[in-house]
């Protein structure tokens, strides 16, 4: 029996060791967990008058440094305003002119401290020897690596990822004869990826411009007889929209679609449906010039059809849209033009051609102000009394709004 006790007394001395040394780890563990992880080192700026800051590098893109800190905020400069500047944090450096085929070549940046002086970018990548210097003006972006990582392997969904502009514009007349006229229209492209860094994969465009307009003059008495009230009106508009897949850097497999309405020229609706291909010439960060070239099914429904017109109320055709595409984007002033030839191979006679040009001048913040012309030409209208024109001009100006998502 009194072996028994000594034996049970020291198997319940070592279990309480045991148990005293498992309660003293998990409230190590507890404590090392509780414990706040100790903040990055911020990064350090020193402006051209001596002026230090300490913060956090967001980026730097085509010369705008965005800079972060808590008592200024986020702070944008140029890199003329910047002395100094030295990361803690992960960087990579692209420069200008670099495209990377994929999202796979993301990874193969070499990525580190930045530190910036003497008008120079100098790379610290981690266990390595530092990168030759690189001026400042060949610096054209300068991200994070996780920014970079999540642009690059991001797949926006289709509502996301759109950026444009929008017009509207109106005028009105109250005398002997009534007018009103009002205008407007769309531009909206969605490029997938959104960083110019990146080769494009798609582009999505959708584009409308339109007008109405009328003249009323009332019923009047002429030496007693009764003139009738007389309105006449206008309205024109065209609408697209292209899906683009890119093949290559400069080279696209294309989708689109087009409708027109012009009143004047007695067309109440040309379709087309077709798809092609398109080569871009030439592209920097300020201009784009794209020519394309497609095949597809068009119809035209006219509005009235005159006795013994060769010209039926509705007419299926096959052609092709051979198009030239032109943008540029400057500081006071973004230009965009579209010069469109649509030739019918079933019926000759039955070509239609089109331009548009719009001027954006920016105002203040996203407003700004816009003129635009657009020119289209219709070689097989119904020939109807008063002989109907083939040419129609158009001239619109208005407020513009211009509007960015980012993904």
């Amino acid at each position: 029996m009194t072996q028994l006790t000594v034996r049970t007394s020291w198997l319940s001395h070592i279990l309480s060791r045991r148990v005293i040394l498992l309660l003293l780890f998990a409230a190590i563990v507890c404590v090392a967990q509780s414990k706040p992880a100790a903040k990055p080192a911020p990064d350090v700026l020193v402006l051209s008058n001596g002026d230090t800051l300490h913060g956090k590098l967001v980026s730097a893109i085509n010369g705008k440094v965005t800079f972060h800190s808590d008592a200024m905020g986020d702070m944008s400069l140029t890199w003329g305003e910047i002395k100094d500047l030295r990361t803690s944090g992960k960087f990579a450096v692209l420069k200008k002119n670099l495209r990377l085929p994929g999202r796979k070549d993301v990874g193969q940046i070499p990525a580190g401290t930045v530190e910036v002086e003497n008008q120079t970018v100098i790379l610290h990548p981690a266990g390595a020897a530092a990168l030759a210097p690189v001026p400042v003006n060949d610096a054209e972006f300068i991200l994070d690596d996780a920014t970079m990582t999540e642009v690059a392997h991001s797949s926006p969904n289709i509502l996301s990822g759109w950026s444009g502009t929008a017009t509207a514009g109106a005028t009105l007349v109250a005398a002997t004869q009534n007018q009103y006229t009002v205008s407007g229209g769309f531009g909206l492209a969605r490029v997938v990826p959104s960083v110019s860094w990146l080769q494009r994969r798609n582009r999505t465009t959708m584009n409308f411009t339109g007008s109405f307009g009328k003249i009323t003059q009332p019923a009047y008495l002429s030496a007693g007889v009764l003139v009738p009230a007389v309105s006449t009106k206008s309205a024109i508009y065209h609408a697209d929209a292209e899906r683009d897949e890119y093949l290559s850097p400069r080279f696209f497999a294309l989708g689109q679609t087009a409708f027109d309405h012009n009143f004047g020229q007695d067309l109440d609706l040309q379709q087309i449906y077709g798809g092609g291909f398109g080569w871009t010439v030439f592209k920097n960060a300020k201009q784009e010039i794209d020519l394309k070239g497609s095949v597809q099914y068009e119809k035209q429904q006219f509005i009235t059809v005159a006795a013994g017109s060769p010209t039926s109320g509705s007419v299926n055709l096959v052609g092709s849209t051979l198009s030239a595409n032109y943008s540029l984007h400057l500081k006071l002033l973004t230009f965009a033009q579209s010069v469109a030839y649509i030739p019918a191979y079933n019926d000759m006679h039955a070509y239609s051609a089109n331009e548009t040009n719009t001027v954006t001048f920016p105002t203040y913040k996203s407003l700004g102000f816009s003129i635009g012309t657009l020119d289209s030409y219709l070689n097989n209208p119904p020939l109807t009394e008063p002989p109907t024109k083939r040419n129609s001009f158009q001239f619109t100006m208005g407020l513009t709004y211009a509007f960015k998502e980012r993904d």
